[in-house]
């Protein structure tokens, strides 16, 4: 996954940063040593390192911060706040003032153009927005199938080039579709190229000055490395960008284009394509980026993510039955589908603070969410409702059923029965306000 190993790498240095209490200059200059080898082996531009460690250099070594009482967690704060700045600062948000906002999508072929379009259509549809997407690549075979599949599955209009084979006649349709229809947003998906030639750049230009785009957005392959800073410069040069869209962030790239992007070309980005589901774009926000880099965790994308797929009734109806210590095998399954929804597992395992660093130890196994909820299945209604009747012909009858062995249906039904004592004892303690000790609430969505 992206940065796993620069997070493993700075979070090594980290550690034996702190292990030295009192800080010399000569600690200071060996961990930047190591964080600078990090940053170089993630791919990250020698252009960017160079200044972004003598900057770290000439914060860390200062006399308040080596004779401060904790001088390492200083340390790791000077890096997670150039960290920040790398990235852009603050999130960029896209200007949709116009209405219909026009938004160019470019890129070479291969970086997840049409389907990031798909993305971002699904993206703004989520926040109210009435988007058209156009199909103006004609040059990709399939390219206009492909966007027009994506819009049917989002249930987002496609704009078709009919018997037009000009991508400035295309654009020019599309944009007077979407006045017709009150659309508030164009998204023009437009050809890419294997590499960046004068054909494509002068093609681009025409979509560009017939269009007028508010934003023009460049999709980079964040596993291309260096070269996505190459990409972005060329691009950025011919047709003055507005933003970057990170792409294949989830694979396994070192994340170097992230880190570069941003810092190399001065475009910010404004999101990351984090999975191949369609709901899987965020925007990106630096701080919570480089939080990640650092192994610090994201907190705050993983409660947005529980408050996009969490139904709110469902919530309350639980907490009412946790309340009373009520709580199924079909309530726990419920949850089991709320947390698939919010991705996988592992990518939410790195938004808990602490946890990132030392994921490479844990071993995280998708098909296990599958396999309990293929047992819980296998059960009857009544089984889920009241497991104490589950005996062991019923337990083998569920096993057969679920593809799984005893074995594993003793092991979900005694987890499951812990849990629930664990709840019948905190609904004891919590009395009629629902709380345990110290105030304790029942966390939500996962008990």
């Amino acid at each position: 996954m992206a940065f796993e190993s620069l997070t493993a790498r700075l979070s090594e240095a980290f550690r034996r940063l702190r292990g030295r209490g009192r800080l010399t200059e000569a600690d200071v200059d060996q961990a930047l040593r190591e964080i600078r080898l990090a940053l170089l082996e993630a791919d990250v531009s020698v252009k960017v390192v160079r200044p972004l460690i003598g900057r770290i250099r000439e914060k860390a070594v200062g006399a308040e911060i080596l004779k401060s009482l904790n001088p390492a967690q200083q340390v790791v704060k000077i890096v997670y706040d150039e960290l920040v700045d790398l990235l852009g600062g603050t999130l960029a948000e896209l200007n949709l003032a116009r209405r219909p906002a026009v938004i160019l999508m470019v890129g070479l072929q291969g970086a997840g153009k049409t389907t990031t379009a798909g993305k971002l259509a699904r993206h703004l549809a989520g926040r109210g927005k009435k988007p058209l997407l156009v199909a103006a690549d004609v040059t990709r075979p399939a390219a206009v199938t492909q966007l027009e599949v994506l819009g049917r599955s989002i249930d987002v209009p496609v704009h078709l080039p009919g018997a037009l084979t000009d991508p400035v006649a295309i654009a020019e349709a599309g944009l007077a579709r979407a006045r017709a229809e009150e659309r508030d947003v164009v998204i023009v998906d437009t050809a890419g190229r294997l590499h960046i030639d004068a054909a494509l750049m002068a093609e681009l230009e025409a979509v560009k000055a017939a269009v007028r785009p508010d934003e023009i957005l460049l999709v980079v392959d964040a596993m291309t490395g260096q070269e996505a800073v190459a990409v972005a410069e060329r691009f950025h040069a011919a047709l003055t960008l507005t933003g970057v869209i990170l792409t294949k962030l989830d694979g396994d790239t070192r994340g170097g284009a992230a880190l570069s992007v941003k810092a190399a070309t001065g475009v910010p980005i404004k999101f990351a394509a984090t999975g191949e589901r369609l709901d899987a774009l965020e925007p990106f926000y630096p701080d919570r980026m480089a939080s990640r880099i650092l192994g610090m965790g994201d907190v705050l994308t993983l409660i947005e993510k529980a408050q996009a797929e969490v139904d709110e009734q469902k919530a309350r109806e639980l907490e009412r039955k946790l309340r009373r210590a009520e709580w199924t095998l079909t309530d726990f399954l419920d949850q089991l589908r709320q947390l698939k929804k919010m991705g996988p597992l592992e990518e939410l395992l790195k938004m808990i603070p602490g946890v990132g660093a030392r994921l490479g130890q844990i071993q995280v196994d998708e098909k296990q969410l599958a396999r309990l909820e293929a047992i819980i299945l296998s059960m009857t209604p009544e089984e889920r409702e009241r497991p104490e009747i589950i005996n062991y012909s019923r337990r083998k009858r569920i096993a057969a059923g679920s593809g799984t062995t005893v074995a594993d249906v003793n092991r979900l039904l005694k987890q499951f029965e812990e849990a629930r004592k664990l709840m019948k004892q905190m609904a004891k303690m919590g009395g009629k306000k629902g709380k345990g000790p110290r105030g304790f609430k029942f966390p939500f969505p996962f008990p």
